[in-house]
């Protein structure tokens, strides 16, 4: 297993072996690649939908907070989520 080491400067980006939609069917967002299909739970899809490559954790966690303002602090969820997503190359980081 690769360590990931998280900045909340660093922007993650989406590995272009995959896409994320929306998957009307599932009734939730989706990762799909060529093999097969990854279903999102509602807190991975939000964060997914803010990953540009441009948008840094900070950022990420900043409007996650202000659009979930009951949440507790978002910071260790996303950590997890963004170290999980990179571990499994969904996705990219700088």
């Amino acid at each position: 297993m690769t360590t990931v080491t998280m900045t909340q400067l660093m922007a993650p980006s989406l590995n272009p072996m995959f896409r994320f939609q929306w998957e009307k069917a599932q009734n939730c967002f989706v990762l799909l690649f060529p093999e097969g299909m990854v279903k999102l739970n509602g807190g991975a899809g939000e964060i997914m939908q803010l990953i540009d490559g441009k948008t840094n954790l900070q950022q990420i966690i900043e409007t996650l907070q202000t659009k979930f303002p009951d949440a507790d602090n978002l910071v260790a969820d996303v950590n997890e989520f963004i170290t999980t997503a990179i571990e499994k190359k969904w996705l990219y980081h700088d």
